[in-house]
């Protein structure tokens, strides 16, 4: 029986040995679950090792099917029927004892079966193993295909993406998805593990919250505050050891640079570039030196250094009268040096030598080198910005006092004039021929054509009363048109102005005693300085610098009624003007030029001038920047957008500015004062809100002579061309081109 037994275990043994060593080359990838230790299904191995490691896995395997009966019997009869199925198990309980407990202990290792340790693989590269399994048997290299196999492979294989060599075993891995996702993963600069939060909370190790009380409140020891007498001892034990020598203190340490070693140079620094501390120590200033003393001071001087009667006369006439001397003293010839008397100037001497090493300067600084041509700024030539006026055309002569006011029809045909000697005139632009007189009977304080082209009308201030007067001049259908709207009252049965308003203001048709061509009378309570339209051509507004909190009126024409906008008095108003395009009114009082919304009724913004008293003020037709004139001098330019203070202040003019004018098409405004100059000037404002407005005088226009110490009162632009006229107080308007 027991031959027979054994004879079946010599018979089964190289069954069993042949049949482990298919199933690894079948299974392959599935023995990297015993290399490894892990529990991954995924991870797989194929690899062809020797027989002797065969023969080992084969037992082992046997081993661990022997656990249970039911598989032994199972895998057993696949493969050999009969009676054979009782050996394994006898071989397995036989090599139970011999089997090494550590041969299978999982680590950290990549492989457990290769033993090398961790040394370079590449030094088995001439060798036909790659290292040594437990028992010390070699273990062979894994055969490698062609470049067709490796071809097929990557064609046919699914898995070949994923798939690793192992450098400890040569073997081809299959990476499991996981492990493939921590790779893709760090390739792409992410974290390997998907979902980890980078940024999440930090668990806080140590409390931040602030104890109110320590955790240790024991109170200080008397020891504490007392010096300690065994530390005085040791101290003094030293000192005294140092002081005879016994004990030598601790050389210090050599702070002094090898001068062996390489200097470095600042290659790009120049010698006025060195550090103040480094300049102040390699490059001092000398003191002041004395002057050395020649043979004037000799006190035994050769002959021709002594003074004559004359040359000390004429140095005690500089003395006196504080001119410059050639010396400060007067030489002198002493036999003997036993004989010469005390310096009468020693103390003075050596004071002023004192203050000169005293205010002698430390520090070297470089001086700026700046020509007033740099300060200039770069403006653009005037020959570049025509066209603007130069000449004076056309003189027109006919009043015989100052002309105070002028206004241009909206066509640019006609100009009206007002003056002192109680006169209007009606002149034509084009050939400077006076074409109307009207007789007012008072000085006419201001003309201004009504805007609106549908109307040939003017209304003209004498005294206290606006005329509102049709000229009769230009297309007869207007003058026919303006007399039918403005010849009868409108019909106000329903409006009762308020009590403000009618005792200040009354409105009525002509009189006898009225120009010719009146069709409406305006009377105020006080006199009226100035008439200014809005643009549509209905509104129009006066100013009485006399009416306190009643200065300044807006009148509507279509209707026959007035208004007075303000309640309070802020002030002397100087002049008004409508905006161009917003609803907002601009009033210039003595300081300061408030604007108001009109719609609102509301102050908006308060432009501070700082000038002693405003003249004029005049809008540009874009409506964002204001000019204004001053009677100390000064012209003033506003950028609302910019600030309430002037942007530029011009100072050209040697008197007072009476008007300022902007023009409706050109970049070009002008100012006039009493000095009898008018400068035109460039005034470009761009759409770009970042770019300043450029500002450049370009000419300045002579030719009015100056009447009772006025100049020229008042200009005005020319409604298309580039045209300026101009009326002084000598009676005379001029128009230059």
């Amino acid at each position: 029986m027991a031959s027979k037994r054994k004879a079946t275990d010599e018979t089964k043994t190289p069954e069993v040995k042949i049949t482990e060593s298919e199933e690894d080359e079948a299974l392959g990838k599935e023995l990297d679950l015993d290399k490894s230790g892990s529990d991954d299904s995924d991870d797989s191995d194929s690899s062809v090792y020797s027989e002797l490691e065969d023969d080992e896995e084969s037992d082992e395997d046997e081993s661990d099917e022997g656990s249970t009966d039911s598989e032994v019997e199972s895998d057993d009869a696949d493969d050999e029927p009969g009676p054979s199925v009782k050996n394994p198990k006898e071989k397995t309980k036989s090599s139970k004892p011999k089997e090494d407990e550590y041969n299978y202990d999982s680590s950290d290792e990549e492989d457990i079966r290769n033993t090398i340790g961790n040394i370079p693989v590449n030094w088995y590269d001439e060798y036909g193993h790659i290292g040594y399994d437990l028992d010390g048997a070699k273990i062979r290299k894994p055969k490698r295909g062609d470049e067709l196999d490796n071809f097929l492979n990557r064609m046919e294989n699914p898995e070949h993406g994923v798939t690793v060599e192992d450098t400890s075993t040569g073997q081809k891995v299959v990476l499991s998805e996981a492990d493939a996702d921590i790779v893709a993963r760090g390739m792409s600069n992410r974290v390997p593990e998907k979902g980890y939060d980078m940024y999440g909370e930090w668990s806080e190790w140590f409390s931040s919250d602030v104890r109110e009380t320590p955790l240790r409140d024991i109170p200080e020891t008397k020891k504490s505050f007392l010096p300690s007498h065994c530390e005085k001892q040791k101290v003094g034990k030293m000192v005294h050891a140092i002081k005879m020598g016994w004990m030598k203190p601790r050389p210090a340490a050599d702070t002094k640079t090898d001068e062996s070693g390489p200097k470095y140079h600042m290659l790009w620094q120049t010698d006025d570039q060195v550090d103040s501390t480094m300049r102040r120590v390699h490059d001092p200033i000398p003191a002041p030196k004395m002057y050395l003393p020649g043979n004037e001071e000799s006190y035994n001087p050769p002959p021709e250094y002594l003074f004559t009667d004359k040359e000390v006369m004429s140095w005690e006439r500089a003395t006196r009268e504080g001119d410059k001397r050639k010396l400060p003293f007067i030489p002198q010839k002493y036999s003997s040096l036993r004989k010469v008397p005390a310096w009468s100037n020693f103390i003075r001497e050596r004071f002023e030598r004192c203050l000169d090493l005293y205010l002698a300067p430390r520090q070297r600084k470089m001086r700026l080198t700046i020509t007033p041509e740099d300060l200039v700024p770069q403006l653009p030539r005037p020959q570049d910005l025509q066209p603007f006026p130069t000449v004076c055309s056309i003189t027109m002569k006919g009043h015989n006092n100052m002309v105070r006011s002028l206004s241009v029809e909206p066509k640019g045909q006609y100009l009206a004039s007002g003056s002192d000697d109680g006169s209007m005139k009606v002149w034509e632009m084009a050939t400077g021929r006076c074409l109307k007189t009207w007789d007012m009977g008072g000085v006419v304080k201001s003309v201004a054509w009504c805007p609106n082209s549908a109307l040939s009308l003017i209304a003209v201030a004498v005294d206290t009363v606006v005329f509102l007067i049709n000229t009769g001049l230009g297309d007869k259908l207007v003058n026919t048109r303006t007399d039918e709207l403005l010849g009868e009252e409108p019909d106000n049965s329903g409006y009762v102005p308020p009590a403000r308003v009618s005792q200040a203001v009354k409105w009525t048709g002509p009189e006898e005693k009225s120009p010719p061509g009146t069709l409406v009378m305006v009377t105020h309570f006080k006199a009226v300085k100035q008439v200014t339209w809005h643009a549509k051509g209905d509104y129009f507004a006066t100013v009485l610098p006399e009416g306190e909190n009643r200065s300044v009126f807006i009148h509507q024409l279509s209707k026959w009624r007035s208004q007075v906008p303000f309640s309070k008095a802020k002030g002397q108003v100087q002049c008004v003007l409508f905006h161009p395009v917003r609803p907002s009114l601009f009033v210039a009082t003595q300081r300061h030029v408030r604007i108001y919304d009109l719609v609102k009724q509301e102050l908006t913004k308060k432009l501070m001038s700082g000038a002693k008293w405003i003249s004029s003020i005049a809008i540009h037709p874009a409506g964002d920047n204001i000019l204004t004139g001053t009677f100390d001098k000064k012209v003033q330019w506003y950028d609302l957008d910019l600030s309430s203070m002037p942007y530029q202040v011009l100072r050209y003019h040697t008197n007072a500015v009476r008007d300022v004018q902007f023009h409706k098409r050109y970049p070009l405004f002008a100012s006039c004062g009493d000095d009898n100059n008018i400068t035109v000037s460039h005034g470009m404002v761009y759409n770009d809100l970042l770019q300043n407005p450029l500002i450049v005088p370009v000419k300045r226009l002579y030719g009015h002579t100056k009447y009772d110490d006025f100049g020229v009162m008042t200009i005005m632009w020319h409604p298309t061309q580039p045209w300026l006229i101009s009326a002084g107080a000598d009676g005379h308007i001029k128009l230059w081109t």
